[in-house]
């Protein structure tokens, strides 16, 4: 999927499901620190998720896994830049910038990238809002109870579903008073960002209450700890787990997956299109 392609999907009533394909080139990520952080290995794991049906490519250069620390923003920059003129210098595919630094956001638009997926929802750097003013890009909010620093040292809500539609509405009225339109604001629950197991999958239980918001709705559920801990599994262990965690969120309306698995993913998903829409 092209921006132009991605711009139109943006604005159209009927969204069908994306695919984003997941590129940390960091070395201490979650589940793939390391792997691609060199410019061939990260190019080439690009592409193998293009072909095998990434509708978009989100690239982050820092960890923002529980208890990671924060990187300097040449450190950010050094990791993305490489990699994003590589990919764009081959391939039109949507890439997202998985950041929360205005400066690198900024950087990463000026040389290919198409939106900004920010982790903090605007609120670790306020010169992010300018970025977005200034490129009329769409921006993912993601909701996050702390930092990736403290977020898991015992999150807590009065209500986890009612807090983040709160923190959701919140932020869309400042986008909106900022001149940022409708179209380009896309809204993720943060699983796994400041959430107990229990809270995760309350967010996905209730999901469809952040669909009725009637904004896309991105999910990161790929590979996280609320699956391994309940299925008692490494990182390389949690495939089947992201799997059925996506297929209900797709079940219940929601519009982007974040997944490091792309044609895994994309092979489940057609299986139940191809169930929803065979009839007698």
């Amino acid at each position: 999927m092209n921006i132009s392609q991605f711009s139109s999907w943006l604005d159209s009533l009927n969204k069908h499901p994306l695919i984003m394909g997941i590129l940390n080139v960091t070395p201490d990520s979650f589940s793939d620190g390391g792997k691609f952080l060199g410019l061939d290995s990260g190019y080439n794991h690009a592409m193998k998720m293009v072909d095998e049906g990434a509708d978009i490519i989100d690239i982050g250069g820092e960890s923002t896994r529980p208890f990671s620390i924060p990187v300097s923003i040449q450190e950010e920059l050094d990791r993305v830049l490489p990699i994003l003129r590589k990919i764009r210098s081959e391939s039109d595919i949507t890439i997202s910038i998985d950041t929360t630094k205005a400066h690198v956001a900024k950087e990463a638009l000026l040389n290919g990238a198409n939106f900004i997926n920010d982790i903090s929802g605007l609120s670790f750097d306020n010169q992010m809002i300018k970025v977005v003013q200034d490129f009329n890009c769409p921006i993912v909010i993601m909701h996050i109870q702390g930092n990736p620093k403290t977020m898991q040292i015992n999150p807590s809500y009065e209500n986890v579903i009612n807090d983040i539609k709160a923190y959701f509405i919140s932020k869309i009225n400042f986008l909106n008073q900022s001149g940022i339109r409708k179209n380009n604001i896309i809204l993720d629950p943060g699983i796994g960002f400041g959430k107990s197991v229990e809270d995760n999958f309350k967010i996905l239980s209730n999901v469809h209450e952040f669909v009725e918001m009637k904004y896309p709705i991105l999910i990161g559920a790929s590979r996280k700890s609320f699956i391994g801990k309940t299925l008692d599994t490494t990182e390389d262990g949690r495939l089947e787990g992201s799997i059925a965690a996506n297929l209900f969120a797709l079940q219940s309306g929601c519009h982007i997956f974040r997944v490091h698995d792309v044609i895994e993913t994309k092979r489940a998903f057609m299986i139940h299109n191809k169930i929803l829409n065979t009839k007698e």
